[in-house]
């Protein structure tokens, strides 16, 4: 059975999508088979492995919003053992739309359940925001990642978004916990980024991850290409940084 990850935090360009897509490229170049549902009506996950927002036929918001099956919603993306549920500027409407719908909360939980034993790992992208969407990602989920970039306000607004997963683990979801802290954007030769990494290990103890995802500019090349950053630059230090964090992944979801 698949260990559902959500990469949230409500703050936007933090690296969620840099994180959701790359550790999906890794996990699964570690022969894990990973689906990767793209949460965020941005869509830059989906454009992240190649796709055309604009030419899909079924995406998440069909999947939500549609009733329609998760099966026909899964594309195989260029990546080996990687497929993914995209997404495009349509989902935007379905947090309206999703008001009035019965188990609204549970909608994506009860899609991943139906093909949770054909994958190792299901990765959900999520909006900066803590709306609905967000929430059917956290009741959907098993664990938490959440990226926090090594810059001043880095630990702005988490104790809500602490509060909000302690809620879904009362409330919808009493499995979840959180798998992991990864510091993005993180320059080691700044006293600022020293003095951040110091208060999130303060304020999240262990549950940091050891790997730090450095600035680095292949990272922020590869979308652009529709590639992963192994595909674009395996050898980079963005890409060390993300196999790293893939191996530690897998020893903490075990």
């Amino acid at each position: 059975m698949a260990y559902v990850i959500s990469i949230v935090n409500q703050k936007g360009g933090v690296g969620k999508t840099t994180t959701a897509v790359n550790l999906s490229a890794f996990l699964a170049k570690k022969r894990k088979k990973v689906l990767m549902i793209d949460l965020d009506p941005q869509g830059n996950a989906t454009s992240g492995f190649g796709f055309d927002k604009m030419e899909l036929k079924n995406t998440v918001y069909d999947l939500l919003v549609n009733d329609e099956e998760i099966t026909n919603v899964i594309l195989p993306t260029q990546v080996k053992n990687v497929d993914m549920c995209p997404t495009n500027i349509n989902l935007a409407g379905a947090e309206v739309e999703l008001v009035s719908a019965i188990s609204r909360e549970t909608i994506l939980k009860n899609a991943i359940d139906t093909v949770r034993d054909q994958y190792d790992y299901v990765i959900i992208d999520c909006a900066p925001s803590l709306g609905l969407l967000t929430i059917n990602a956290l009741a959907a989920c098993d664990g938490v990642i959440v990226p926090i970039q090594g810059e001043y306000y880095a630990l702005e607004g988490l104790t809500q978004l602490i509060d909000t997963i302690n809620m879904i683990r009362k409330k919808l979801n009493p499995k979840i916990g959180i798998t992991g802290v990864v510091i993005t954007m993180h320059d080691s030769r700044t006293q600022l980024t020293k003095q951040v990494v110091e208060e999130v290990q303060k304020y999240f103890g262990d549950k940091v991850f050891k790997t730090f995802i450095p600035r680095n500019v292949r990272l922020a090349e590869a979308p652009s290409h529709g590639q992963t950053i192994d595909e674009y630059d395996a050898k980079s230090k963005g890409a060390v940084a993300y196999q790293a964090l893939a191996n530690e992944v897998v020893k903490r979801t075990k």
